[in-house]
């Protein structure tokens, strides 16, 4: 069987809502990714916004401040100046930025989501959760766990819901969840025409019947508790929820026969929703026109009864949506594909045709505005401006259109549709915008399936009087300013009270102008969907430059491209696992051993201290400042540790002489700052120096105890000013101060038990953000404090609050049993297994944006362990220790295992190096492990910590490099000798996936790319929209000729594309002809001469020719070759072009699929209903050679490379196993799969000498078929042997790569060269998803399914699941999926990854006990095999 891991986090944005969530956050924007949901909350940052004419400024009070300081010797202009002449900055706005509280994974595909005030919640929300198949699940925030809570499930999928016995799957139908805006209710419309409302408790309603009068009404009834646990419901006092009920809606009306939209109304003080529907199905091919009714329709959720409130018929057949608007406009907007109507509380309709078929489509009476030619299919709506009756419309191309209301009192008198220029952030969104959601005055979220969703915000023009009335009252975190609002205002007190603010009538085109708004982008979140297509490629630069010398050792074997996005957000994301970094500078350091690179201010001449502390030199301030020098420690070949300082320079360092530094002095253990930046610390194994900032030596602290006379050496030390911490190798700790003379220290330590206890490990830290602070303050936040946190040799954590060393204000003694929560009440049971950690360290981690701090762990396997910390308020005089708590967070990556030292016994073992805090890497404020496991421990804002290795081999000396040549970068030296001046790539995002993309975009819709190895560049194949003309020229259609619209539709055209991966730009473009789509592109090892049988590697491309429904599809198969030219002037990269080489005609159906086939240079094309091998001839043709009637339409064609064994996938009638043979030429069917299958993509996967087929079916199942024609069931093979099925839930894997699968340890050209000698070696499949998933299927041996099965059930038992969802039941099929071949699959299943991914959810001796129950012999066994499995195992060329 095989194991099937999820590689990425889905990133398509299917749903979002706002709501008050998470207590302390303020409004929380919660994010559905399909299966995962992220909470986000805002923060408004600063920031500067370069228009031309603030840049003209900047640049020429630069070159007067530059002229200036050419003439300056003594730094004197420095001094006074201190570039305060360059006072004219940009214009400065602020921005809204997304910071991720915490994202959940969840067994399920989200459907909806609904914002639920429910009487318990204290000021914050609860949120329903609608779920594929009509589940509902009722969550919050469960402040103790730091983690949702979920209330209650509902399930409506029950048969005898379904009503009658032919009607289809829930999955067929469209279903969705609604709101009730005062959270009375919430109704889930599934299947045909079922309506599932769930009441919900008011704070002010009579929950117990509190008010019974047994004298009046007589005896109390008693409660019938049967019911209680059935179908979520609840009687129970404390359920904020009543019990739910389901609605036919035929029962609410007759006439709801085919419901298409339903959405709860504002302003009814019942719940009250109004229902889009039809008695017929809309069909314009019928002549139908005109039958759509919008109904309101009235709840009484005591009775279950409803009351019809309006009705409106004669609608156009083309609405889809109800838009509930709040006051003062009111009612519904009813959206269209052509039209938008609104229909106000008394049942007044008032439209407006946006494009010119709404004349031909409906005869309802709209207001004419069909010059816009506005398309409004898939479009998303929200309020903008609610007092001025504004409305934002995304279209389904991210354009934006601006509806405002005419308001005559509480009258609707008529609205206008205005598209935005692109001139004001018209155009800001390049896709389809699948949800939009406000989460502040003035900014919005978008978010998109189709590329990277968005945060925007709009201000708007102010007069200057406004301005400065503005400025003197204190500038507002919002930045939506609206003088009309103000002037209203006025109004209203001069003219007395009114019952609405808005008497007069009121026009937005008019009082706020379009060109007023003006839009911009704040924030994005990155997507990796949907995954069009995928290939791999080798890494290149330019010859013999310099780039290509640096990037030896730290570059992969290949990098994985995909094509991503749709529409005008199209990109290439070209992948790799590990940090591949920007080297600045290389060169040959083997002695080094440690890096430290500080800076340190000079003592202020009395010349330049200012009265007031005035700007000085950058001598004497260290703000912002590059870093001065790098202390080194090294190990000689005799073994003799020295330590070195050198100074840093722009070009790179240089060593330092004349100084009171003393090299021999022995080996450098820690370096530092202290003193407020104006000493420089350097920690040696028998004491500690500090020097001035000219490295004067100031004064030496021995390690001598006085007491006993012995001298501990330093093991490890912490540097947090103004106090030092060392470890020593007694288990002793030394803590030290600097006082306000720049003197250190000893303090003492008066709490015993720090004398007494042997320590491991500990740690400095600095709390800026308050986490730790004694007394939380409203917003969270307490004074700045220093926090020493020690781990003993029994595994307890001490927190001490510096300087008081009398007691520790947190002690937790469960730390080595790494728990899933760790507290200071934590207690495991005797006997239970610890642990042992190696290393604790506590920093911040993220970004400019966004940082808050982590407590890591380190094991003897280098294995990392994360906890958040978080507080718990429960009372005012709370002690500290009750308060805090520690969160484990998930964390998927393996360290590498130890390398091979050499058989040489000389060879130096490697030392331990502790992890190295970086305060500023590329923006990141991030933790390094160094050793055989390189990584950065890094987050964004946006993302939850994650550990990225980087690309090479041992570090054992890494530091932090600021300098003006390399800013924000790092050093660091490996096992190999060299040393490397890096950076992070700027381009790349690392937190947000785990691993290492870059986009490149292209501005089109990609559906094809390959990569030709030969020129090592890239092919896509895209396709772009242009309006479409019927044939003048069509002897059957004389009529087309006549047609003139000014509203045409639209059809794609193919252009290809060449892409240099040096610079990653378009170096030529060949289009094809008009209503040429591109379907797919692929790199053939073709034979190209009869004579020499000459192979070549050449680009094949399959078109389809579509020309309107009246006229057959055609097809093209071209060959192009990639050949050298010669380049234009300054661009090098421009030397290569697409060379046509042969074009085939294929006169009957479109070639959707070409793939290699045989072993002599030919190509199996699917053309049409027939799938044909055919060679490439010398004159330019394609001549066939053998073929294979199908049956529909073949989706995915794939070989076996070099073996003749072929699949062939029909998307409607199953799957063909075939074989080619080239002596004669003929193709043979093998077997075949049931005919109902309705494959999407198919591939092999093989295992040793046994051959599996995977196909996925069009509701994302993975079926494993197997030929077998020794199997009785078979028929003698000519029947697929159907293995197993697998949900993949909504991630539906469109496309897949088979790829070899490398051991660690090994290239990817030894796995070749030992395949090549071994018959028995196996492969893994990479599957990419239209979600951004990317996962991969790996096959597994009898043995090693059989203890991971086991240990996947018992996890699944084990460990809570979020919303109460079940993981088996969501990978498993759903019940209208039939067995794809003949059953043979014994009850057995593929093993779920995303389950075995949680094992190190639990604590240490939980993990031992399932590892036993599982079958292996400890812990140990089960990360090795995990190892080998999870993740991007085996896939180490990446």
């Amino acid at each position: 069987m095989q194991c099937y891991t999820e590689l990425t986090p889905p990133t398509a944005v299917t749903h979002s809502l706002t709501l008050q969530f998470v207590p302390g956050t303020g409004t929380n924007l919660i994010v559905a990714k399909s299966s995962l949901l992220q909470i986000f909350r805002t923060k408004i940052v600063s920031a500067e916004l370069e228009t031309p004419e603030s840049a003209t400024r900047r640049a020429k009070a630069a070159s007067r401040y530059e002229d200036r300081l050419a003439n300056d010797d003594d730094g004197l202009e420095v001094s006074f100046l201190g570039g305060d002449s360059l006072a004219t900055k940009a214009d400065r706005a602020n921005t809204a930025k997304l910071v991720l509280v915490t994202e959940i994974s969840l067994p399920g595909t989200i459907t909806g989501l609904a914002k639920i005030k429910t009487p318990k919640s204290t000021g914050d929300d609860a949120l329903l959760l609608a779920f594929k198949d009509a589940r509902l699940s009722l969550v919050e925030w469960n402040t103790e766990r730091h983690t949702l809570s979920t209330i209650s499930i509902h399930y409506y999928e029950q048969d005898e819901l379904q009503g009658s016995p032919w009607a289809s799957p829930l999955s067929h139908y469209s279903n969705f969840l609604a709101a009730d805006p005062g959270s009375r209710c919430a109704a889930l419309k599934f299947g045909a025409r079922n309506l599932a409302i769930l009441p919900f408790k008011q704070s002010d309603e009579d929950i117990d019947m509190g008010d019974w009068d047994e004298e009046l009404d007589g005896p109390r009834p008693a409660k019938d508790l049967s019911s209680a646990v059935i179908n979520g419901t609840s009687n129970i006092e404390d359920t904020p929820y009543s019990p739910s009920f389901v609605l036919r809606l035929s029962n609410l009306d007759p006439s709801l026969l085919h419901p298409v939209h339903l959405a709860f109304l504002h302003e009814y003080r019942e719940p009250t929703f109004g229902i889009l529907s039809a008695t017929r199905d809309a069909s314009n091919s019928l002549g139908r026109k005109d039958h759509f009714t919008y109904m309101v329709f009235t709840l009484d959720l005591l009775q279950k009864a409803s009351t019809t409130i309006l009705s409106v018929g004669g609608l156009p057949q083309d609405l889809f949506r109800v838009v509930p608007l709040p006051a003062p406009v009111g009612g519904a907007l009813l959206v269209g594909v052509n039209e938008l109507i609104h229909i106000d509380q008394s049942g007044k309709p008032n439209g407006v045709a946006v494009n010119p078929l709404t004349k031909q489509s409906t005869s309802f009476g709209l207001v004419d505005q069909s010059d816009l030619n506005i398309r409004l299919e898939d479009c998303v709506i929200d309020v903008l401006t609610a007092d001025l009756g504004e409305l934002l419309i995304i279209v389904n191309d991210g354009r934006m259109v601006l509806v405002t209301f005419r308001i005559d009192g509480r009258t609707v008198s008529g609205l206008e549709v205005k598209m935005l220029p692109s001139e004001t952030g018209g155009y800001i969104i390049p896709c389809r915008v699948a949800s939009l959601s406000r989460i502040g005055r003035s900014t919005m979220f978008a978010g998109c399936e189709d590329g990277d969703s968005v945060v925007f915000g709009w201000t708007r023009r102010q007069s200057q009087a406004t301005k400065r009335k503005h400025r003197i009252q204190g500038t507002s975190l919002d930045m939506d300013i609206e003088e009309d609002e103000d002037i209203e205002d006025d109004d209203d007190d001069l003219y007395g009270d009114e019952p609405t603010a808005r008497q007069q009538a009121i026009s937005v085109a008019s009082s706020a102008k379009t060109g007023d708004l003006n839009f911009r982008v704040h924030d994005r979140l990155l997507s990796i969907a949907p995954i069009q297509s995928m290939t791999y490629g080798q890494p290149s630069w330019l010859p013999d430059s310099e780039e290509e010398r640096n990037s030896v050792g730290v570059r992969s074997e290949l990098q994985l491209v995909c094509a991503v996005g749709r529409g005008k957000a199209g990109s290439l994301a070209v992948m790799n696992l590990q940090i591949q970094p920007k080297v600045i500078g290389q060169f040959d350091f083997p002695e080094a051993r440690g890096f430290w690179t500080v800076y340190a201010k000079k003592p202020v001449p009395k010349a330049l201290q200012g009265d007031k502390g005035g700007a000085i030199g950058n001598d004497y301030d260290t703000s912002g400042q590059y870093d001065k020098f790098m202390i080194v420690a090294k190990v000689d070949l005799d073994g003799y540790g020295t330590s070195d300082v050198y100074a840093l320079t722009a070009a790179g360092f240089e060593s330092l002489a004349d100084t009171e530094f003393e090299p021999a002095a022995g080996l450098t253990v820690e370096a530092g700052m202290m003193g407020k930046d104006s000493r420089i610390i350097q920690v040696l194994k028998s004491e500690v120096r500090c020097y001035d900032g000219d490295l004067g030596l100031s004064q030496i602290l021995p390690m001598l105890d006085e007491e006993t006379g012995s001298e501990p050496r330093v093991n490890s030390a912490s540097i947090a000013d103004p106090y030092l911490l060392l470890i020593r190798d007694d288990f002793s700790v030394f803590i030290a101060q600097i006082d306000s003379s720049n003197e250190l220290e000893e303090v003492e330590k008066e709490d015993r038990s720090l004398v007494t206890t042997k320590w491991l490990t500990g740690c400095l830290y600095t709390d800026t953000n308050g986490v730790f602070a004694e007394e939380t303050t409203s917003k969270g936040k307490g004074k700045e404090s220093i926090l020493m946190f020690l781990l003993s040799a029994s595994g307890a954590l001490h927190v001490y609050r510096l300087p008081d060393l009398t007691k520790p204000v947190y002690v937790a003694e469960g730390l080595s049993y790494i728990p899933p929560g760790l507290s200071a009440d934590y207690a495991a049971r005797k006997g239970t297994a610890k642990e042992t950690v190696s290393e604790i360290l506590v920093a911040d981690l993220g970004d400019t944006i966004y940082k808050s701090p982590y407590l890591i762990l380190r094991h003897l396997n280098n294995d990392l362990t994360l906890y958040q910390p978080y507080r718990i308020k429960r009372d005012a005089g709370q002690v500290f220790s009750k308060s805090l708590f520690f969160q484990k967070l998930p964390n998927s990556s393996f360290a590498k295992p130890v390398e091979e030292t050499s058989e040489d016994d000389t060879a130096e073992p490697l030392r331990f190096l502790p992890m190295r805090r970086c305060t500023n890497v590329s923006g990141y404020s991030t933790v390094f492990l160094p050793g055989p496991s390189p990584s950065f421990v890094l987050k964004s804002a946006k993302s939850i910590p994650r550990v990225v290795g980087l690309r090479g081999s041992t570090v054992q000396a890494m530091s932090s490099f600021h300098t003006e040549g390399c800013e924000h970068g790092f050093i660091y030296a490996d096992t190999r000798g060299i040393a490397r001046v890096a950076q992070l790539q700027s381009d790349c995002s690392y937190a947000e996936t785990g691993i290492s993309v870059k986009k490149v975009t292209l501005e089109a819709d990609i559906d094809a790319v390959t990569y030709h190895p030969p020129s090592q560049s890239y092919v896509v194949g895209t396709n772009v929209s242009e309006p479409f003309e019927l044939p003048k020229d069509d002897d059957h259609h004389k009529e087309w000729a006549r047609e003139n619209i000014s509203f045409k539709p639209t059809i794609e055209r193919g252009v290809l594309k060449l892409i240099n991966p040096i610079t990653w730009t378009v170096v030529d473009v060949v289009e094809l002809e008009p209503c040429e789509t591109v379907l797919c592109v692929e790199t053939l090892n073709l034979e190209v001469s009869e004579s020499t049988n000459e192979r070549k590697q050449l680009i094949a491309v399959g078109t389809a020719r579509t020309k309107g429904e009246d006229l057959p599809t055609r097809g093209h198969v071209y060959v192009y070759d990639i050949a050298d030219v010669i380049p234009e002037p300054g661009r090098p990269e421009t030397n290569r072009k697409l060379k046509l080489v042969a074009k085939e005609d294929i006169p009957r159906g479109a070639v959707t699929a070409i793939s290699e086939v045989g072993t002599q240079g030919l190509m199996l094309v699917a053309q049409g209903q027939k799938c044909m091998v055919r060679g490439l001839k010398e004159d330019g043709t394609l001549l066939p050679v053998a073929f294979m009637d199908m049956n529909c339409y073949v989706a995915s064609v794939k070989e076996l490379p070099g073996t003749g064994l072929c699949l062939m996938a029909d998307a409607f009638k199953g799957l063909w196993f075939t074989g080619y043979t080239e002596e004669p030429y003929k193709m043979i069917l093998f077997g075949k799969s049931s005919s109902r299958l309705e494959v999407l993509n198919a591939d092999f996967l093989p295992d040793g000498r046994e051959l599996f087929i995977v196909a996925t079916d069009a509701d994302g199942h993975l079926n494993i078929l197997q030929f077998d024609p020794e199997h009785p069931k078979s028929l003698q093979g000519h029947l697929l042997l159907h293995r197993t099925t697998f949900n993949t839930g909504a991630h539906h894997p469109t496309r897949s790569m088979l790829l070899p699968a490398v051991p660690p340890t090994a290239t990817l050209e030894q796995s070749r060269a030992s395949s090549n000698t071994n018959q028995d070696s196996s492969g893994l499949l990479l599957l990419a998803s239209p979600t951004g998933v990317l996962a991969a299927l790996r096959p597994l041996s009898e043995a090693g399914y059989r203890r991971l099965s086991s240990l996947a059930a018992q996890l699944a038992t084990s460990l809570p699941h979020a919303a109460g969802l079940n993981p088996k039941g969501y990978r498993m099929p759903s019940a209208s999926c039939a067995p794809s071949g003949v059953d043979a699959g014994v009850g057995r299943n593929i093993v779920d990854g995303a389950i075995l991914e949680r094992f190190n959810e639990l604590g240490t001796g939980r993990r031992v006990e399932m590892a036993g129950r599982a079958g292996y012999g400890s812990a140990g066994e089960v990360r090795g095999e995990l190892e080998g499995l999870l993740g991007w195992a085996g896939m180490g060329y990446f």
